[in-house]
């Protein structure tokens, strides 16, 4: 006889016949066990608030009042012979039990005034009222043991292409050498300066440096040999105003040009080389013309402007202090660019002038998102360089700008001297400049100095 999956299964054994009488009967336990899951997944659970103090914690509202003491107990952790009682707001207390009652709480004693204030409720607030203290936070981990041993390797460069590593032991007889006394610890990466001294007896070394704190932009393969260090060494180099002096006479004739410098600034490079008169005082001997060209005859050198450098003691130099909103303006370094040359138009210099003043420090904006700055009055770049010529008269116009970077957050204390406010500003008065300054009769001297204040 053949058999399709389309065949009936009467033929089948059934499951009453013979395999039927090895399965085991339902046993009664198994029954019940069915019937009280199914009793408690219809059961809604109800939930308890304790509250001591300003603390408080919920927790699943215990059946008797015994339960609910222990619970509380074993929360606020008092000490055993301190009593506690217990009160119920009679907002959270059942109805039947707050009708009874005039006071704001019902207090809970004993084991029936508990299934009273519980009784139809769907959730219960009690407060705890004790002596003893709120319960303590978890106490802090125990501080790690202190590290007075650990192992330092120094790979050094003696000389370009000359390397030596040196395996060493660093102890400490007590001092933890991981952490400092209020928990910060000791790691990361250090930029500074490591002093190895050998001098008969006396063996010992000693570093000095700062934390980078940005380290991600700092590559790990990175290897300090001397081209970093020259590298450092120029961008360490001082703030340092750079200065060009241009001339305008009337004739051809002889003069001095003397430059004095307070004791709080000193003179840099110099081109073409100025002549050391005194302290702080230096000059240049030249034949100027009326096109603007200048003759230096210690050098046989002819220049449209002489160019000094003049570098401020770098413990006067506080950068909010020297541009601060109450005397400088700040803007985004596109803003600034077009609004100097504005400025630079009123004061007078002529198309050729102003441009290569931007562009000869373009550079040095172009490295800041974001620029703060301010021309110095007239009276004080005279105490900082004041300047002479052997002339009988002579039309001065000085231009000293300073300058500095400004994050975006900085940016915002410069909210009422932006470049809306620097603009009302009349810089003719700020600088001190004359009218005498575009008249070809006369002697002029025209100076432009940058200095950025770091």
């Amino acid at each position: 006889m053949l058999l399709s999956p389309a065949a009936s299964n009467a033929s089948l054994p059934s499951s009453q016949g013979f395999w039927g009488r090895f399965k085991s009967p339902k046993g009664n336990k198994e029954t019940e066990l069915r019937e009280r899951q199914a009793q408690l997944a219809l059961t809604r659970q109800r939930l308890l608030t304790l509250a001591f103090g300003d603390m408080e914690t919920v927790r699943m509202l215990p059946p008797s009042f015994m339960e609910l003491e222990a619970l509380a107990r074993d929360w606020i952790k008092p000490p055993p012979d301190m009593p506690i009682s217990l009160r119920v707001p009679i907002e959270y207390a059942s109805l039947h039990a707050a009708r009874l009652v005039s006071s704001p709480y019902i207090y809970l004693t004993s084991e029936d005034s508990y299934q009273i204030a519980i009784m139809g409720v769907q959730g219960l607030r009690v407060e705890i009222l004790c002596d003893s203290p709120p319960p303590p936070d978890e106490p802090p981990p125990p501080p790690p043991p202190p590290v007075l041993e650990m192992p330092a390797t120094f790979s050094l460069e003696l000389a370009p292409g000359q390397h030596v590593a040196l395996d060493t032991t660093i102890t400490s007889d007590e001092m933890d050498m991981a952490r400092m006394e209020d928990g910060t610890t000791v790691d990361g990466s250090f930029w500074g300066k490591l002093d190895i001294v050998h001098d008969g007896d006396v063996h010992k070394m000693e570093f000095s440096g700062t934390r980078i704190q940005n380290t991600e932009n700092v590559s790990t393969d990175l290897i300090v040999d001397s081209r970093i260090i020259n590298k450092l060494a120029v961008a360490a180099k001082p703030a340092t105003a750079r200065c060009h002096l241009g001339i305008l006479a009337p004739t051809q004739q002889y003069c001095d040009v003397i430059l004095s410098f307070s004791p709080y600034w000193k003179l840099g490079v110099s081109w073409p080389p100025a002549e050391v008169v005194g302290e702080n005082k230096v000059k240049y001997f030249l034949r100027v013309h009326p096109g603007g060209a200048v003759e230096h005859f210690e050098t046989e050198m002819t220049a449209t402007s002489l160019y000094y450098e003049a570098i401020p003691e770098p413990g006067m130099l506080d950068p909010q202090e020297f541009i601060s909103p109450r005397n400088g303006f700040a803007m985004t370094f596109r803003d600034f660019v077009p609004h100097l040359m504005r400025v630079l138009d009123q004061l007078g210099m002529s198309l050729f002038a102003r441009t290569n003043f931007i562009n000869n420090n373009m550079s040095a904006f172009s490295a800041h998102r974001n620029i703060a700055y301010r021309f110095m009055a007239p009276h004080k770049i005279a105490a900082a360089i004041d300047i002479s010529v052997t002339v009988e008269n002579c039309v001065f116009t000085r231009l000293f700008l300073m300058f500095r970077g400004l994050s975006d957050e900085e940016l915002g204390h410069f909210a009422g001297a932006g470049e809306k406010e620097a603009n009302q500003v009349n810089w003719r008065d700020r600088v001190g400049w004359s009218e005498l300054s575009k008249d070809p009769t006369q002697f002029r001297l025209l100076e432009t100095s940058v200095l950025e204040v770091t």
